[in-house]
């Protein structure tokens, strides 16, 4: 695309190219462009998936049938930076027995993301947990009949499959600042309950 010439030849285009002078255009080589391109698109892969979203895989029947084994989700990293929180959001949170101190902080987050993006964890035991909340701090949560209870109020659980058995459980206080978690599958679920 040119620029409009001049007065006298009104419909008289110049290239670009030609108003830059050739000394101050530089080409980066082959060589070196594409190893700085390959770099930075991996720099900007592990500080989108430290900071902003990360895709994750469905490893286990616990949210079963909502969300079926090999079922893929992403999720979103900064929603509660800005809000807390709701009872009966799915949430994905470290596990606890493989992720200790090491992952807290802006190293570890960004150590675990370089880790996951290579590939590098052990595939026997997951590193995530996907599961739905169900109290958050300070509710009362019990299961009592089979029916979930907080606050002593039986919630709508349209997600359970109908052959849902669940034993008594509670009731117990969720402790501030803590959340009340459970599988979708409550038949096979390792969650707050245990």
């Amino acid at each position: 695309m040119g620029i409009e010439g001049p007065a006298s030849d009104p419909f008289a285009f110049v290239e670009v190219e030609d108003l830059v002078p050739k000394q101050q255009r530089r080409r980066i080589p082959l060589s070196l462009e594409l190893p700085l391109l390959i770099a930075a698109s991996l720099i900007a892969a592990v500080l989108m998936k430290t900071f902003l979203f990360a895709a994750f895989y469905i490893p286990s029947v616990s949210m079963q049938p909502t969300l079926e084994v090999q079922d893929r989700i992403m999720v979103n990293k900064l929603v509660y930076d800005f809000r807390q929180p709701r009872a009966g959001e799915i949430v994905v949170f470290d596990n606890p027995l493989v992720d200790g101190p090491e992952a807290d902080g802006l190293q570890g987050r960004v150590a675990k993301a370089i880790r996951d993006a290579f590939g590098l964890r052990a595939a026997e035991v997951p590193d995530d947990f996907i599961k739905r909340i169900v109290g958050l701090g300070g509710d009362v949560v019990e299961i009592s009949n089979g029916v979930v209870k907080v606050n002593g109020v039986a919630i709508d659980e349209p997600y359970l499959h109908p052959d849902t058995v669940m034993r008594d459980f509670g009731p117990v206080t969720v402790p501030e600042g803590e959340l009340f978690l459970m599988g979708d599958n409550r038949n096979s679920s390792g969650d707050s309950r245990v």
